[in-house]
């Protein structure tokens, strides 16, 4: 029953992904490019974590914390520049 969930959570992720990047590349506003890639961060997580699932191990669960303190680091870096045109004051 795992291995059916895990499959079809796969699909569904990749799914997302794939539809995440045609929004970056068509994407009329830089906001919606910016809210596109922020989306591929929260499925790239997403895709780590079902892998660690699949061959039990916490190894990935790490990588899954790091890329989500470094996506909301860089999210965030991003919107700032774009507000004030500058990321340090």
């Amino acid at each position: 029953m795992l291995i059916i969930a895990l499959w079809i959570s796969l699909t569904l992720i990749v799914l997302a992904m794939a539809i995440n990047v045609y929004r970056l590349a068509k994407g009329p506003d830089i906001p919606d490019r910016l809210l596109a890639l922020d989306t591929m961060y929260v499925n790239a997580i997403a895709l780590i974590v079902i892998v660690g699932l699949w061959l039990n191990t916490k190894t990935y669960f790490e990588a899954a914390i790091l890329i989500a303190m470094l996506g909301f680091i860089s999210t965030m870096a991003i919107c700032r520049y774009l507000l004030r045109g500058d990321i340090i004051e």
